[in-house]
């Protein structure tokens, strides 16, 4: 799947994978040595994310029904607990940087593809 910020118009995810089952969202990254930019973990539904058994850093979005950011967790670190974000629908987990690199803020229209 691809991520794109229709605000800013860029991608942010080219090659993102969709974790819609308790199984795939439960195991998210935990495993994986790296991501590499433009790769990218859609959880759906999420509205919140932990970093525990993760071996690097991930930007994560959380984004509402209507597409919206609601929150931007910059250079998320392993072993970490992020806060439950109320009205998330799912979460966008990049590599760390990809924020900074796209420009994306909370406000900021995500799409699908």
């Amino acid at each position: 799947m691809v991520v794109y910020n229709e605000t800013r118009g860029l991608p942010v995810a080219t090659r993102a994978r969709l974790a819609k089952t308790f199984w795939r969202r439960f195991r998210g990254l935990m495993g994986w040595t790296s991501l590499d930019v433009g790769e990218g973990l859609i959880i759906d539904p999420c509205n919140g994310v932990h970093t525990w058994f993760m071996r690097f850093s991930i930007d994560v979005f959380h984004v509402g029904e209507d597409g919206r950011v609601l929150r931007v967790l910059r250079n998320m670190r392993p072993w970490r607990l992020g806060p439950v974000v109320r009205g998330s629908r799912y979460v966008v987990e990049t590599a760390a940087g990809t924020a900074l690199a796209t420009g994306t803020h909370e406000g900021d229209i995500l799409a699908l593809d």
